[in-house]
């Protein structure tokens, strides 16, 4: 006889998926981190001095953030790495930010890119050679 396991049964969930956690579990039901500035292409960088195992009340999430961020890596490669939303990775690098175990460098503003009359001569310099 097969012990059947408690609670509701679906279809479309087998050994195999593992445990589900809603994202709003990982961030308290926090909808934006508590700093803004987390573009999608802004680079994250641990701290040299990082150590997320001392840090009381940090999820695994946190901690596999850290790691990644060992070496320069952008918010948007960082969810896909750990397969979650932008927005619950946002909400969870501004607790590291406010832990002071990563920096984040943002792009430059558009004010810093060359003017268009420059890109446009250079086109057209190449195309002449």
């Amino acid at each position: 006889m097969r012990a059947e396991s408690p609670g509701p049964q679906h279809e479309w969930l087998d050994g195999a998926a593992g445990p589900v956690v809603r994202p709003y579990t990982l961030t308290g039901g926090r909808v934006r981190p508590p700093v803004e500035g987390f573009d999608l292409v802004a680079f994250v960088l641990a701290t040299p001095s990082a150590d997320p195992a001392g840090q009381p009340g940090l999820q695994p999430e946190h901690r596999r953030l850290v790691e990644l961020a060992r070496r320069p890596v952008a918010v948007a490669d960082l969810a896909a790495d750990l397969d979650l939303a932008v927005g619950v990775v946002r909400v969870l690098l501004g607790d590291l930010l406010a832990r002071r175990l990563v920096t984040v460098h943002r792009p430059p503003a558009a004010a810093h890119l060359p003017d268009d009359n420059i890109l446009k001569a250079v086109v057209s310099g190449l195309r002449a050679l």
